[in-house]
């Protein structure tokens, strides 16, 4: 997409600007969605680079998409500043904190997950982490399911991702059931423009340079292309945000290629949720944990690319396409899928814990704590600081 000037009399900011005020962003940048109000404040409110009506429609139009809502408003709301180069600027500034924190994690998880005070912590946090994934089901289905159909869809979502139906085919079939059962929206929407939109030529170019990657990651090192094709993938997938990714990662990194298990992965879920950045940062873990240092920089470059290019290659369709009823209701189809596999990944992960009544008071305690409006980080602070405290006593 060729360069843009920023809307007319507002401000067009040096790419570094852009780049260092989301990076700054991205250091605080917890609680993946929750981020979007500080986004608006930083680029609307405080800087003047976009205005409140053009970023309100970037925030819906990253939530009718696949990939990590928070990191694709920021790549929406660079685009509209300077072009692609702004939206990348933007979109790895903001990354970059929490990519460059999960890595340092990464290592030091290798070196000392064995050691007993670790291994409480880590206990306790997967604790947390069930409770954290129940409340975004519970969350998330209150807000979506708000008819018998809605329900429907969702439970068949749950009892084939259960059985072991791959996530992919789960979502393409709750795509279908939306298209034929939902009704037609009740919002009517605007007709599309009578020109159809042509992507620019820098998009074609992005296109070119991620076949590139996979491409010389297939013919060098094989088992970093598969794994940078399965993150992809996921993200690809992903409709819904960042939460959206966990029953598909889940499947892939432990039931598929059985690269970790249960409770490690439930660990990384852990440093996912502590770091600044989207829970699919988690991503890093994996590939870290699985191919070390490179395997870390490719599962993040591949976590993202999907969410980037959806961003940046949709854009110019948005108006056509929220003007379609019919993908409107394949939307919602899956989106009221993934209350389905989040509940089916809450029980899976939940299995995976070690129960015993310390874990247990933990996890009642921090879905409590968010049904009754917690912070996550606090509840993930609070915890650490309670795991450590009886590790102390008990020892």
């Amino acid at each position: 997409m060729a360069e843009q000037p920023a809307p007319s009399g507002l401000q067009q900011p040096s790419l570094a600007s852009i780049f260092f005020a989301f990076f700054r962003l991205g250091i605080t940048a917890f609680g993946g969605p929750a981020m979007v109000p500080y986004i608006r404040k930083m680029a609307v409110g405080q800087k003047g680079w976009i205005d409140n009506a053009v970023f309100d429609d970037g925030v819906a139009l990253c939530q009718a998409i696949p990939g990590a809502t928070a990191m694709q408003v920021t790549a929406y709301t660079g685009l509209r500043i300077r072009g692609t180069a702004g939206a990348l600027a933007a979109f790895v500034g903001f990354g970059l904190p929490a990519f460059f924190l999960m890595m340092a994690l990464s290592a030091l998880y290798v070196s000392t997950s064995e050691l007993p005070p670790v291994k409480a912590l880590f206990l306790a946090l997967q604790a947390i982490v069930v409770a954290l994934v129940a409340y975004a089901t519970v969350s998330f289905g209150r807000t979506s399911l708000k008819r018998w159909i809605h329900v429907l869809i969702a439970g068949i979502a749950a009892v084939l991702f259960i059985a072991g139906l791959n996530p992919i085919v789960v979502i393409v079939l709750a795509a279908l059931l939306g298209i034929a059962l939902l009704p037609a929206p009740d919002k009517k929407q605007d007709a599309p423009p009578g020109r159809f939109p042509r992507p620019e030529n820098s998009f074609f170019i992005l296109i070119a340079v991620a076949v590139i990657f996979f491409v010389v990651l297939y013919l060098l090192q094989p088992d970093l292309f598969t794994l940078a094709a399965t993150m992809a993938r996921i993200d690809l997938f992903a409709f819904g945000g960042g939460f959206a990714s966990l029953p598909l990662m889940f499947n892939e990194v432990v039931v598929v290629h059985a690269w970790l298990d249960s409770a490690t992965f439930i660990n990384g879920l852990a440093l996912g949720q502590v770091t600044p950045g989207p829970i699919v940062i988690t991503a890093t873990f994996v590939g870290f944990l699985t191919y070390g240092f490179w395997g870390g920089i490719v599962a993040t470059i591949a976590i993202f690319i999907p969410s980037f290019l959806v961003v940046v290659g949709t854009v110019p369709y948005y108006d056509w396409l929220r003007s379609s009823q019919m993908y409107q209701r394949m939307f919602q189809g899956i989106l009221f899928s993934f209350v389905g596999l989040l509940l089916s990944v809450t029980i899976k992960l939940a299995l995976a814990v070690p129960w015993s009544w310390f874990p247990g008071i933990l996890a009642a305690g921090a879905f409590i704590s968010l049904l009754l409006g917690a912070e996550i980080l606090w509840v993930v602070v609070a915890g650490i600081g309670i795991a450590v405290g009886m590790f102390v006593i008990m020892h």
